[in-house]
């Protein structure tokens, strides 16, 4: 057996709640029985009363509970396969992993911010691929093209300014690296999200657009960080707080670079967004510009479909529930 909504496992409190209220409730009535007569008058007065009657009719109650918490549960037994075709679009994004992402101009941090609203990008999804690279002074593909949210997000976690060991920006190496990943693709749209300050340190971007446009990628860019500039908090080996220094010991600042991102979205088609706090970009891009775009037809795939159960324990409850008030509480005189 298997349980679709393990999570309304949540209600089975409720069991144990209310037999404490019983057991509550019994001793409640048995002080105030004792306050209203004798032990002797009580047993003359509740004679015809069946207590073995009462504790069935509680029994029922709370397996009646029980079951209706399971049914919530939605128990599934057996499965059958089915084919199912999705359609949606190839989503890359690329994301930067550079010191410079650990400014803190758009709260919580430029990189936690850049994850929450990835995070969110993904719940509009229902078809759609999705993949990640990571960059700084280099890239490499974090997380292929694939419709498996939940391992994505997996992927998305464990992305952090210390995965890749080269410092710097190169803008062009995310692009290529992108474009490698999308090999094999034959989606009419190949879409490439690219989230960074834009400080490109490496050059080499003009040759990667024209790269992306030739294999037919439109590029999106969402600029994080503010003009003006900020200093990169940075711990040292003793945990104590400090800032990011060059190599001349000058705490470096960084600030958002928009021009090369505006370049790269406008050659290719595609569109800039300056994040914000109240407003990170994603949302709009996919809302304005990628659900619009024609959806490909991925290639259809067998999935197992369960038998949804939760109709027996329902049914059994509703049962209990009518016999319950069937069963008195008085005992049967004896002629």
């Amino acid at each position: 057996m298997k349980l679709g909504a393990i999570y309304m496992a949540v209600w089975l409190w409720l069991i144990p709640a209310l037999i404490v209220f019983n057991l509550f409730a019994r001793r409640s009535r048995q002080r105030a029985m004792e306050k209203f007569a004798s032990r002797g008058a009580l047993e003359e007065i509740s004679g015809a009363f069946n207590a073995r009657r009462r504790k069935i009719k509680t029994a029922i109650i709370t397996i009646a509970l029980f079951l209706a918490v399971l049914a919530l549960m939605r128990p599934q037994i057996g499965f059958k396969w089915q084919e199912v075709k999705k359609q949606g679009l190839d989503i890359m994004i690329a994301l930067d992993t550079s010191k410079s992402m650990l400014a803190e101009d758009v709260l919580p941090g430029r990189l936690e911010r850049a994850r929450l609203a990835i995070k969110d990008l993904v719940k509009k999804m229902n078809g759609d691929r999705i993949g990640l690279v990571a960059f700084s002074g280099t890239a490499f593909l974090q997380c292929p093209l694939t419709a498996d949210y939940d391992g994505f997000l997996l992927s998305l976690r464990d992305v952090d300014t210390d995965i890749i060991p080269v410092g710097g920006t190169a803008l062009a190496k995310a692009i290529y690296k992108a474009i490698d990943s999308y090999e094999g693709s034959k989606s009419h749209n190949k879409i490439l999200i690219i989230i960074t300050d834009g400080e490109d340190l490496e050059g080499g971007l003009d040759g990667a657009i024209e790269a992306a446009k030739k294999k037919g990628i439109i590029i999106f860019c969402v600029g994080i960080g503010t003009q003006s500039g900020e200093l990169i908090p940075v711990d040292d080996d003793l945990g104590r707080r400090g800032f990011l220094k060059d190599a001349a010991g000058n705490i470096v600042k960084t600030k958002l670079v928009e021009e090369p991102l505006r370049r790269a979205a406008f050659a290719t088609g595609g569109m800039y967004v300056r994040a914000s706090g109240a407003e990170f970009g994603l949302d709009l891009i996919y809302d304005e510009k990628l659900s619009k775009l024609e959806k490909e037809e991925f290639k259809a795939r067998m999935e197992k479909r369960y038998n949804e159960r939760f109709q027996i324990p329902l049914v059994l409850a509703f049962l209990l529930l009518l016999i319950e008030p069937l069963i008195g509480e008085r005992k049967r005189e004896v002629l």
